[in-house]
């Protein structure tokens, strides 16, 4: 759909997912990397525990359908051919503490002016401006000041930080959009836009149902671990329960939604003889979750805790399915990789990557389209993998790349 664009990126871990998503839309964007490879590269983990920049996971994750050119945009050549590519392309993305490339001489300031159509993505920990925009950037950081630890984790223990960094996602997603918001406005006006993405402020939308839940309810969210938290009756409400090889998602819940979930749910444990007669009993049309007894929610806790624990998650799954019941699994990754819907919907791929002797398991799209087909379609580049057809794009000669290579400029 957006084959006839290129963007240049210049991110790190903060914003891979960014170009990520506009390659996958079809942009032809090329990963700019330092001469040597992206710091990112040296992070673990890496693809059988091997300290490699080419095996790094992160980047072999997040960097699919780019190209990939080594450039030190710090020397006066690499600026200078730094400028040159800008004039090629739509979109730059960069992840550079706020100012950095403006000191260069190649920030948006100075090369929007020699191209007004360029689009310009800025993703940092806590934007251009404020008190905070000079803090560094770890993960867990980032993710405590958007209140999103606030409510991970047990109601009496510590916050827990979720394994793999999330605020990066959030605000490459974010960009991404910013990125086609700006594009749509060049389409009518001609002129490129400076996108600004803080990462706190990405990260804060990942939570936003703490904001509602006090403006309608007057309830501060916290940590509940299994439990849900927010509703004004304050009972401790279980929705994630221990089944027989693992934990499956379950909300009691009320409404109409609720009582038909509810009903099933209490003849299918009926049909087990599991159901007791406190269930059997219940008016699920009139129950209220916000109005619910401690005594209530633990007549209906205990029987259907005993019930998820006599089966398995794909047995809960299947028999839920079956009678219109939400109950979800809680599946990790080998369980996504088997599972037969996903199979169906041809969801994985493989791309082979000769240098790690194989290939490796991706999603196969994140959207499908009519227009076009949003596969995985390339590895993510090696370093400077595509050096010679991109500069050669430029008017290089391969003396000329050969001497820019020594020289260190590529």
């Amino acid at each position: 759909m957006l084959e006839h664009l290129r963007a240049l990126d210049l991110t790190d871990e903060k914003g891979f997912l960014c170009g990520k998503i506009l390659a996958d839309l079809g942009v032809n964007v090329i990963k700019v990397e330092p001469p040597g490879g992206c710091p990112s590269r040296r992070r673990p983990p890496f693809w059988g525990n091997e300290p490699d920049p080419e095996k790094n996971i992160y980047w072999l994750t997040y960097n699919t359908n780019k190209k990939g050119i080594t450039l030190d945009i710090t020397s006066m050549r690499g600026k200078e051919i730094f400028r040159r590519l800008v004039k090629t392309a739509d979109f730059v993305i960069e992840s550079f503490a706020p100012g950095y490339l403006d000191s260069l001489g190649i920030g948006y300031v100075n090369l929007s002016k020699e191209s007004p159509h360029l689009i310009w993505a800025s993703i940092t920990p806590f934007g251009q401006e404020g008190p905070y925009r000079d803090y560094r950037y770890e993960d867990i950081v980032v993710m405590g000041m958007s209140g999103t630890l606030y409510q991970t984790g047990d109601a009496d223990g510590p916050p827990v930080h979720m394994s793999v960094p999330q605020a990066p996602l959030h605000a490459g997603a974010d960009a991404a959009v910013g990125c086609m918001v700006a594009y749509y406005h060049r389409v009518k006006t001609g002129l490129g836009q400076h996108v600004d993405v803080s990462m706190q402020q990405s990260a804060a939308w990942f939570q936003a149902n703490a904001v509602p839940v006090y403006e309608l309810n007057g309830v501060i969210l916290r940590r509940a671990g299994a439990f849900r938290a927010g509703t004004s009756s304050q009972v401790p409400q279980r929705q994630v329960w221990p089944c027989k090889d693992g934990y499956v998602f379950f909300n009691v819940i009320g409404g109409r939604t609720g009582a038909k979930t509810l009903s099933a749910l209490t003849a299918w444990m009926d049909e087990e003889g599991m159901a007791t007669d406190f269930l059997l009993s219940m008016d699920w049309d009139s129950f209220d979750m916000f109005k619910v007894s401690a005594e209530v929610m633990e007549k209906i806790s205990r029987p259907v805790g005993e019930f998820f624990l006599r089966h398995t998650r794909r047995e809960l799954l299947k028999g839920a399915v079956a009678r219109g019941i939400s109950i979800g699994p809680l599946f990790g990754m080998k369980d996504l990789l088997e599972d037969e819907c996903l199979l169906a919907r041809d969801f994985w791929t493989g791309l082979e990557h000769p240098e790690l002797g194989g290939s490796i398991i991706y999603p196969r799209m994140f959207i499908r389209a009519s227009l076009m087909d949003c596969s995985v379609r390339l590895p993510a580049p090696r370093i400077g993998e595509h050096n010679r057809e991109i500069y050669g794009e430029l008017g290089f000669s391969e003396a000329e790349m050969e001497k820019l290579r020594e020289e260190g400029v590529i």
